[in-house]
């Protein structure tokens, strides 16, 4: 195997967090900020690009931190290793309510496609790089736009979502409709289309967009139950009364919440 032998616990139900057990001079590597806590044996070092690249040289590394880049990701990812003795543990947290997915990559043919934003760390020597979207309508009105992320290697990787997971196993020509927001991931043999909704109705006062992602057979596909977009839009939908001095429900909380704040009206 190319990537470390890693194990690891999800703790939680709804805001889960990830320990990952490491043996001597065994790595994962991170995005930034998803760190919670770890053990003194383990030591954490800012790497440039992800965790396969760093034995390709300079212009390795280069081209993988541009590939992050073209994802929104940042161009550093963290890697932690174990220089104890004995085994240690660094534990890891998704930054939204929802579900941490273990997939590990060798079931999947070495590569598995998921959102943008959904990696959270995977054992050393897993590549995450960049997968166009060959379709025009695919990029433009798919939701995740032309470019998604791939995990690539042989080892355990890590992605989070919002809400609840479905996993489905489809086969082969067998379709699946999706909402765009709501695919997770999907393993390489998946097709992955747009169908237009249809219908006058459907489409100006549905309230459900113009497009379905349509994932075709044979493979397997994640399906997060809340996306992380309709759940901003509903957190700033009722952002501004809370945060203008505008009137909160109920009369009297409103009113003492109003005074606490030093309102005069």
């Amino acid at each position: 195997m190319n990537s470390h032998e890693i194990d690891y616990r999800i703790i939680g139900e709804e805001m889960q967090c990830l320990e990952i057990e490491l043996d001597p001079q065994e790595s994962v590597v991170a995005e930034a900020g998803s760190f919670m806590m770890m053990d003194m044996g383990i030591k954490m070092e800012t790497i440039f690009g992800d965790g396969r690249a760093q034995n390709q040289g300079f212009m390795g590394k280069l081209l993988s931190a541009g590939k992050r880049v073209l994802t929104g990701e940042s161009l550093f990812m963290t890697s932690y290793t174990n220089y104890g003795v004995g085994k240690q543990q660094v534990t890891f947290a998704a930054p939204y309510p929802g579900k941490i997915i273990p997939m590990d990559l060798t079931l999947y043919g070495g590569k598995v496609i998921c959102q943008k934003d959904a990696f959270l760390c995977a054992a050393k020597g897993v590549s995450i790089g960049i997968e166009f979207q060959k379709k025009l309508g695919t990029g433009l009105f798919g939701g995740e736009g032309f470019i998604m992320q791939k995990l690539e290697g042989d080892g355990w990787a890590f992605v989070h979502s919002c809400g609840t997971i479905i996993e489905r196993e489809l086969k082969a020509g067998e379709v699946l409709r999706i909402d765009t927001g709501c695919i997770v991931a999907f393993t390489q043999t998946v097709d992955y289309d747009i169908q237009f909704v249809g219908g006058i109705k459907n489409t100006l006062f549905g309230g459900e967009g113009v497009f379905f992602a349509q994932l075709s057979g044979p493979g397997k596909v994640w399906i997060q139950s809340l996306p992380f977009s309709r759940l901003a839009g509903r957190i700033l939908q009722n952002a501004p009364g809370a945060f203008s001095g505008g009137k909160e429900e109920g009369s009297i909380l409103g009113g003492l919440g109003g005074l606490l704040r030093g309102d005069n009206s």
